[in-house]
């Protein structure tokens, strides 16, 4: 990774969580304080930021191996996004994916979270989708005030697990496959539950491409019926489609507010803790431009996805005897999450009040000095994160090229006046 750096600060200027520094030519990430949105590898030019992805001939090695794919991928193909197709396509190069218990997790959820409005005085909304992991942990870190507006609802995905395992009392290893850095990143720090329900992740396009080389057009093997229909949860990779299925299973028509794209989400944000939502009951948030199908680890293109999925039919009708099914799903509480979303405070500047409290005071007097341009050719994001780094021993004001330039100045100028002084025994009338 590295290596390729070319010191650009593209990736340091577009990080939301101001988490990124550029050292001496090394990129260094604070872990604590990102929320793997992938913003970072979607503007670095130089590819010298990849997914932190299981390693692919590992995971290919473990086959047959279970999947569990997000919504979006069966929307990366030249095929309809219809799952059958994707399944066989899987199938035929030892993956089992596990389709079947999708219906039931992303309905369980979306019924969850409609129950969830329905039950919540106005004062308390709106309620936040917590599908986003990537929008969870922004929340977590810069919207403290937000965090119980979270619905306390499972991921399908990880609540599609819970039902396989529980149905076939299988205990294989699960991979998740998906195109985003904050999902890969759950199944290793998973929010909301101590332990992920799957081993490794692995990213869409990997996978992705493993079907494209080595299995053909499924649907000039399978015969589909036009028009064509697909399961409701296949929309979940859009922007919208996750609120589409919530409001089908309210009991009481609600308003929903969707929005993609991290500075959107933010901005949106930024006007929830002013109170300017009155009137909202949800509000889907996306990371990516028009949700999961613009996620960086995609093979294929978002609006092509987008095309593909709004192409398709879902229906909300359901029989008597799957009705029932979901409630008993319900009733077992297995799309709740088991641990309370609490927030992630930012780096303190000292150890008790007392040392904050001056140290504080130093920051300001440093920022102070900095010009405040927030070039980021110290390889920080900003002046303020600078004069941080400096209290905290991590920097020095010298890293500024302006604060450099003018020392290099002065320098120049105390040489300058120096070089003009004799000494006393090199004068003309003294050389002997």
């Amino acid at each position: 990774m590295e290596p390729s750096c070319r010191g650009c600060v593209n990736c340091i200027k577009s990080c939301p969580t101001e988490a990124m520094r550029v050292i001496e030519g090394k990129v260094r990430i604070l872990s604590e304080i990102c929320i793997a949105c992938g913003e970072c590898i979607r503007r670095c030019p130089h590819r010298a930021l990849l997914l932190e992805e299981d390693e692919w001939d590992y995971v290919l090695s473990k086959r047959p191996m279970v999947v569990v794919t997000d919504p979006s991928f069966c929307a990366q193909f030249s095929w309809p996004p219809v799952p059958e197709l994707t399944a066989q396509a899987l199938f035929e190069l030892g993956f089992e994916p596990i389709f079947d218990e999708y219906e039931a997790a992303y309905d369980v959820t979306a019924l969850a979270e409609a129950r969830a409005i329905c039950s919540l005085p106005d004062t308390a909304k709106p309620l936040i989708s917590t599908y986003c992991p990537a929008v969870v942990r922004l929340i977590q870190i810069k919207f403290h005030e937000l965090i119980p507006h979270l619905v306390p609802v499972e991921s399908p995905l990880e609540t599609s697990i819970d039902l396989w395992r529980a149905r076939t009392r299988r205990r294989d290893p699960v991979t998740l496959v998906s195109s985003c850095p904050a999902r890969i990143a759950m199944v290793r720090s998973p929010v909301g539950r101590d332990i992920s329900s799957a081993e490794f992740a692995i990213s869409t396009s990997k996978l992705a491409r493993e079907v494209l080389i080595g299995s053909g057009d499924p649907s000039k093997k399978v015969t589909i019926n036009l028009p064509l229909q697909a399961p409701r949860w296949v929309v979940w990779a859009k922007t919208g489609g996750e609120s589409m299925h919530v409001r089908n299973f309210s009991s009481r028509p609600i308003k929903t507010l969707e929005v993609d794209g991290l500075r959107n989400v933010i901005n949106l944000f930024q006007e929830m803790e002013l109170g300017k939502l009155k009137g909202i009951d949800y509000v889907e948030a996306r990371a990516c431009d028009l949700g999961c199908i613009g996620g960086i680890g995609n093979a294929e293109s978002r609006f092509l996805s987008r095309i593909k999925i709004d192409n398709i039919k879902v229906s909300f009708d359901m029989n008597e005897g799957y009705q029932n099914k979901l409630e008993s799903i319900y009733e077992a509480k297995i799309w709740s999450l088991r641990e309370c979303i609490v927030p992630i405070e930012q780096m303190p500047l000292g150890e008790d009040l007392a040392r904050a409290m001056e140290r504080l005071k130093q920051l300001h007097a440093v920022y102070a000095e900095l010009p405040h341009l927030d070039c980021g050719t110290c390889g920080r994001p900003s002046c303020r994160v600078m004069a941080e780094d400096i209290i905290r021993g991590e920097g020095s004001p010298d890293d500024c090229i302006f604060r450099l330039k003018e020392r290099i100045a002065d320098l120049s100028k105390e040489i300058y006046e120096l070089s003009k002084r004799l000494v006393h025994t090199m004068t003309s009338e003294g050389k002997s």
